[in-house]
């Protein structure tokens, strides 16, 4: 098995949001990512289950705030 590296604009396309948000999550370390040099890297399979753990947080009906 190969590990998938992908890059913000990746991460960014293959979760549909924007690269601000992604760098937003990144630096507060809300989101699992490597850093090489000035550039962000993500795993793709833990990106994925940091996404299911985060859906199954989430409380159905609770509105979204900025």
């Amino acid at each position: 098995m190969t590990d998938k590296w992908l890059t913000i604009s990746q991460i960014a396309t293959y979760l549909q949001i924007s690269r601000e948000k992604i760098y937003k999550y990144c630096q507060r370390g809300k989101m699992p990512a490597s850093k090489c040099g000035n550039q962000w890297r993500f795993k793709k399979d833990l990106v994925d289950r940091w996404l299911l753990r985060n859906q199954a947080k989430r409380r159905p009906g609770r509105k979204k705030t900025k």
